[in-house]
């Protein structure tokens, strides 16, 4: 998962995408302060969580 964040004005706006192209395409477009970051899960079997 790909989440873009963006600040502007006085505004946090968070965008969620499912491809990196799908992401790296809005963050093309989108104006102000922005971070693209993609999101990985793990599964730690031995702490229980499956």
């Amino acid at each position: 998962m790909w989440i873009i964040t963006l600040y502007s004005d006085l505004n946090i706006t968070l965008f969620e995408m499912e491809t990196e192209e799908e992401a790296r395409e809005a963050f093309k477009k989108m104006k102000g302060c922005k971070i693209l970051s993609e999101i990985v899960y793990f599964n730690y079997p031995q702490l229980g969580t499956n």
